[in-house]
């Protein structure tokens, strides 16, 4: 059985059972494998609940990588284009994320559920930023352009959280979210701030009314 095969098998096991398997040995045992080839490829359920959103991002940039529009596009426009097809491959495993989303934002002693899906998504934003200051999107800062990727980074939960809490149709709020969240912070890191930061707000006193 193939690292992937174990994922599906163990989000199959949280959508038909609302909890983690009592034991590797259980667990193993129902998806007919032996123990010893679970651990072969995870050490533990942790490292299967990594590795779903990890493979849900590798997912997503192979998709884009082979677009040969998305080469061409600027650093906002390939955020954009990431964001939009990387909420559209969420939605295929949203009920079993929303089975895990009061453990998806917390440490645990395993580690953080997003930790290896973080690190990836931090080179992935890094080439992104320095895309944007070579083409003058992003404006360069002594001390802080290094920074800025762990400000992409708290966007992307911003974004995560808002679309597991979307009820709108097609989650077309979320979508709305995206453009705004991204055009703010390339203003942000550009040097125009104060149309996008009143458009962002309006938007945000819109959902809550």
């Amino acid at each position: 059985m193939t690292p992937l095969e174990i994922i599906q098998a163990y989000e199959r096991y949280w959508l038909e059972n609302g909890h983690r398997p009592p034991s590797v040995y259980a667990f193993a045992r129902q998806i007919e494998i032996p123990e010893s080839e679970f651990y072969a490829h995870y050490s533990a359920f942790s490292a299967i609940e990594k590795d779903f959103w990890k493979q849900i991002f590798d997912d997503t940039i192979q998709q884009l990588q082979q677009d040969a529009t998305y080469q061409g596009y600027t650093a906002r426009e390939k955020l954009l284009a990431f964001y939009y097809l990387w909420i559209q491959k969420l939605r295929e495993h949203r009920s079993y994320i929303l089975l895990q989303k009061n453990r998806l934002f917390l440490p645990s002693p395993q580690g953080f559920q997003l930790e290896t899906f973080r690190h990836a998504f931090l080179d992935y934003v890094e080439k992104l930023v320095k895309l944007g200051i070579e083409n003058k999107e992003i404006k360069s800062r002594k001390f802080l352009s290094d920074q800025y990727k762990y400000g992409f980074w708290a966007q992307l939960l911003f974004v995560l959280k808002y679309w597991i809490h979307d009820e709108s149709k097609q989650f077309e709020l979320t979508d709305a979210a995206i453009e705004k969240a991204v055009n703010l912070s390339f203003d942000l890191v550009g040097s125009h701030t104060l149309d996008r930061i009143v458009d962002f707000g309006r938007f945000l006193l819109m959902k809550k009314a």
